[in-house]
């Protein structure tokens, strides 16, 4: 079952579960059962119970959550968990929600302030997931957006924003799978304009938005977020809350960019002299370790707000150390999602699932290589899917891309893009992703509705986006199919709009 397409069936397993019991730690777990025993029936010994608890244990879940990276984005997670509830404690959150009733106006203008917000925070995906949703959610819960349509917005610029951002955990990530002496940030900025998923996903939040439309599960849950009755809170505001103003909640947040910004170049060499990156920002983000820098960033931002807040006198200290628990507790949905999810792809990884594609990329695609593209994202998107991570894809697909086309082709750019565009788009639809996972943590949504109701919306732009890697990949520019891609978009979304008039 080595390095064949059984590696893949413990993944495809627990999102099929997932999907159909609507239960997610449950179905996890049974793809890590599944998976467990695959590599222990594989082992030269045969299968033993022994073989089969130590693999799911020891070399599973424990050597994910022992793993420094990974250690890094649950205190990570932690931390921000923690702040969000002090946001919450001393009525920052609150007043920011007061201050929107008077300048943001209706739903349309809550969901543009959420993209708008989202595109901004272009640093880091998982940064970009729990801000958008901590500071987001009161401004669309007045405004009656449902979690579910938040979830979305908060998913959608999140990856999608990161892997056309140069500066960003993404861009470091890519450059670092780039290999042969070539530019990896060069390669990265000259794929921008190529990567059509990223692009058709902007374009079809602002599209729906505007339209004022849904369709699939995600319309029947908007309409129920219409019908609820919304209490008033206002009432239930301690007089340290009501003395709280909207920088309360804009200055943690500004902090917090700033700090993660400062803490990621400094991981990446940037402050130390002996370093090749010394007072090389772009080289230092390049080199950045986004785990250590967004824990080191994230707990500074925490010692800033707790000052600050204690200062203002919104909050005791006391009270300020209250909101550690309360943080922690608020993340053990995710931090277990994550974690079963961790040990998930470990199970694919010691299957060989990489190899395997590997072997199917390398034997049948090279034949096509007009063709090429486009067959890249389907299996990028396939591939990510199944393994809920678009790094692990990047490591796979990249340097295949890299060996098939020469440097510095126009197809060997465009397939890089089409790699990239695709481990999004998977990672964008799998339930079993981290960003997907953190997106449904943002906004305070079930996590299968979260799944559910995406789905739709990614499955048109990345058909949207297949055709036009087609396209890129015959005519070699990015204008034609991009603006290909717009078109064929909003046709596709006006003729759903005014079948639904019909019905």
């Amino acid at each position: 079952m080595i390095n064949t397409f059984w590696s893949l069936v413990p993944a495809i397993v627990a999102i099929a579960l997932a999907l159909i019991t609507k239960e997610v730690y449950s179905s996890l777990f049974a793809g890590i059962v599944i998976g467990g025993v695959f590599y222990a029936c594989s082992a030269a010994t045969g299968f033993t119970v022994s073989g089969f608890l130590t693999h799911i244990f020891k070399d599973g879940l424990v050597a994910q959550l022992s793993d420094s990276y990974n250690a890094g984005i649950l205190i990570f997670l932690v931390i921000l968990g923690i702040l969000v509830s002090l946001l919450n404690k001393t009525g920052g959150s609150q007043a920011f929600g007061e201050w929107t009733k008077k300048h943001i106006k209706s739903k349309v203008g809550a969901q543009v302030a959420t993209i708008c917000l989202g595109i901004l925070i272009f640093i880091d995906d998982y940064f970009n997931c729990l801000t958008v949703g901590s500071v987001m959610k009161p401004v669309t819960d007045k405004h009656k957006v449902s979690k579910e349509k938040l979830a979305y917005l908060i998913d959608s610029t999140a990856a999608p924003i990161c892997i056309i951002a140069p500066i960003s955990s993404w861009a470091a990530a890519v450059s670092g799978f780039v290999e042969d002496g070539q530019n990896g940030i060069s390669l990265f900025i000259n794929a921008i304009p190529y990567n059509f998923y990223a692009l058709l996903t902007i374009f079809m939040m602002f599209a729906l938005v505007f339209m004022k439309m849904d369709y699939g599960p995600m319309k029947n849950f908007e309409h129920k977020s219409e019908l609820k009755k919304l209490s008033d809170e206002i009432e239930k505001r301690t007089e340290n809350e009501k003395n709280a103003k909207v920088f309360d909640l804009i200055i943690p947040i500004a902090v917090l960019i700033v700090m993660c910004v400062i803490s990621m170049i400094y991981s990446g060499g940037f402050f130390s002299k002996e370093s090749e990156n010394y007072l090389h920002f772009i080289n230092s983000f390049a080199s950045s370790d986004a785990s250590v820098g967004l824990v080191i960033g994230s707990f500074a931002t925490l010692v800033i707000s707790i000052i600050y807040f204690v200062l203002r006198r919104l909050v005791s200290f006391t009270d300020a150390m209250v909101c550690i628990p309360e943080g922690f507790k608020a993340m053990v949905p995710a931090i277990l999602i994550l974690s079963l999810a961790w040990t998930l792809k470990g199970m694919t990884d010691s299957l060989g699932a990489k190899e395997f594609v590997k072997g199917v990329v390398g034997s049948s695609a090279s034949g096509f290589q007009l063709f090429l593209p486009a067959i890249i994202f389907v299996i990028a998107c396939c591939l990510a899917f199944a393994t809920g991570t678009s790094w692990g894809t990047f490591g796979i697909l990249i340097p295949i891309c890299i060996a098939i086309f020469p440097a510095g082709t126009q197809l060997n750019i465009i397939s890089i893009s089409a790699c990239m565009a695709g481990a999004v788009c998977g990672d964008h639809c799998s339930p079993i992703s981290d960003t997907t996972i953190m997106a449904s943590a943002g906004s305070q949504c079930n996590h299968v509705n979260h799944v559910s109701t995406q789905l739709p919306y990614a499955l048109t732009t990345a058909a949207v986006s297949f055709v036009c890697y087609i396209v890129a990949g015959i005519i070699k520019n990015p204008v034609v199919p991009l603006l290909f891609g717009f078109i064929f978009m909003f046709a596709i979304l006006f003729a759903i709009k005014n079948f639904q008039k019909k019905k």
